[in-house]
């Protein structure tokens, strides 16, 4: 059973993205990105048919608390912490290839963002465990499968490793099989990653009550903010 009510601000979060994806942004001509007409079936196994009505404005208002950041081509777009700060890097410009990190109040990397035309995925024999996952309302119907903020660990060669980000559509997929790739965006590829650095939890119940509490709620609330245009 989950625990009784998140942070506030998540919940602000996750209503303003779900508004963003009706309020819409800019136009989609020429992205070569998932039009944002009729109806848009999310292809993730268990996500409900969706409609993604027209675009009527590029406005992006940040939630409750947290300041809405846009990448240079003024497409991709998420919110984090006031007091927070972003860090961005224009790794190469044609293709372009471009990372953000977000620190925290006190200067801590949190996030690591990866947004490019050139991408690699990669990944090995591991089993997976899903702690949460839920589907990223400003992604929805913007790449298929639906974009999730997904919270799990995985197993590997003895070893234990918990991991929180974007992932591109279920972690695990119904057939039980481990879910590796990168989350398209029109011609770009995303990733979205949060920082742990040595073994961060002793077990999933010490994970879990992180992930509730205030820290994992915040940066879930800015896993869930990601939007495209």
């Amino acid at each position: 059973m989950r625990p009784p009510k998140p942070a506030a601000f998540l919940l602000a979060s996750t209503t303003a993205a779900a508004a963003l994806s009706l309020a819409g942004c800019a136009s989609d001509a020429g992205s070569g990105g998932l039009p944002a007409g009729p109806a848009v079936q999310a292809a993730a196994a268990g996500d409900p048919p969706s409609i993604v009505p027209a675009a009527t404005s590029s406005a992006v208002p940040a939630p409750a608390g947290m300041v809405t950041y846009t990448f240079p081509d003024g497409r991709l777009s998420f919110a984090y912490p006031e007091g927070w700060h972003v860090e961005h890097e224009q790794v190469l410009v044609s293709p372009p290839v471009e990372t953000v990190t977000v620190h925290d109040a006190a200067g801590k990397g949190r996030v690591n963002i990866y947004y490019s035309e050139v991408g690699d995925a990669t990944g090995g024999p591991a089993t997976r465990f899903v702690l949460e996952t839920d589907p990223v309302p400003g992604l929805l119907g913007r790449s298929v499968p639906t974009p999730h903020s997904s919270f799990y660990v995985d197993h590997v060669d003895g070893g234990v490793q918990y991991r929180m980000g974007l992932t591109p559509g279920l972690p695990v997929a119904p057939d039980g099989k481990v879910q590796y790739g990168l989350i398209m965006l029109g011609p770009r590829m995303l990733t979205a990653d949060v920082l742990f650095t040595g073994a961060p939890f002793a077990n999933d119940e010490e994970a879990r009550a992180w992930y509730w509490g205030s820290e994992g709620q915040t940066l879930k609330a800015l896993l869930m903010s990601f939007t495209y245009c």
